[in-house]
């Protein structure tokens, strides 16, 4: 039996004070993490931006957006490693409605 496979978008906020070599970084381990477990459709930098409101004293945050076709188990994966990983702000992983 086939496994189940959806589209997904993943929403990350790097702190800008890791600088631009440490963001593109965390940026390639996630990148390199989602091609190991799924097919990225496409990848947005969405670059340096204000945020809402300030998270762990930061008022700017760096956003990348990881849209990417997966089995319905990695996102709970890709959840853990980004929560663990130093220099991100915030995340969000969704399911992308057609």
């Amino acid at each position: 039996m086939a496994k189940l496979t959806e589209k997904y978008e993943a929403i990350v906020i790097f702190n800008t004070k890791l600088g631009e070599e440490g963001i593109k970084s965390l940026q390639e381990k996630l990148n390199d993490l989602i091609v190991k477990n799924a097919t990225i459709d496409s990848v947005d930098e969405w670059g340096k931006r204000r945020l809402a409101y300030p998270i762990q004293d930061e008022t700017e945050g760096y956003y990348v957006l990881f849209n990417f076709t997966s089995e319905s188990s990695f996102p709970a994966e890709l959840d853990r490693v980004i929560k663990i990983t130093d220099g991100v702000l915030r995340s969000l992983i969704t399911v992308k409605v057609s």
